[in-house]
């Protein structure tokens, strides 16, 4: 296990379309080496999602924080979405300390497969849905400060 660094805004590679994971490749010692850096980096960096583009790796590969651990998320595709959405202030690894706030679904359908490369479908609101779809705006080459209104420094104490 190793922390990764995290690219940081501006750099080409987190404005990068993300390419689907073989789902070959997913039983790979590196692969999965790849998915454990990821979390155990996200969690060091006080995180609460991370996307491969913010680790230089332009694959569709995420890892979100959630009450039970970390759920890595491969190839993830939001199926459904509330019409209701939230805003709320949003920041990012990749944007140091940066914050905006953002308008989200309030409700997501996701599918993904799983570290062991089952699928899995999961409803999520909320925290969880907004993490959800800040991750998968990485994979698309989208970062929060493209949407986020109110956009301001972090205060420091």
């Amino acid at each position: 296990m190793s922390i990764l660094s995290i690219i940081a805004n501006p750099n080409e590679i987190l404005r990068r379309q993300s390419v689907p994971v073989d789902k070959s490749r997913i039983k790979h010692d590196s692969f999965q080496a790849l998915v454990t850096d990821m979390a155990e980096t996200m969690l060091a960096k006080d995180g609460i999602g991370l996307a491969a583009p913010q680790v230089g790796q332009n694959i569709r590969l995420i890892t979100v924080n959630t009450k039970d651990g970390v759920m890595p998320m491969i190839n993830p595709i939001i199926t459904k979405k509330s019409l209701s959405k939230d805003w709320d202030e949003e920041g990012c690894l990749s944007v140091p300390n940066m914050f905006g706030d953002v308008k989200r679904h309030k409700k997501i359908r996701v599918k993904f497969l799983m570290a062991d490369g089952n699928p899995k479908h999961i409803e999520a609101e909320g925290l969880f849905a907004r993490v959800i779809q800040h991750e998968i705006d990485h994979l698309d080459g989208i970062l929060f400060i493209d949407k986020a209104k109110k956009i301001h420094e972090a205060q420091t104490l």
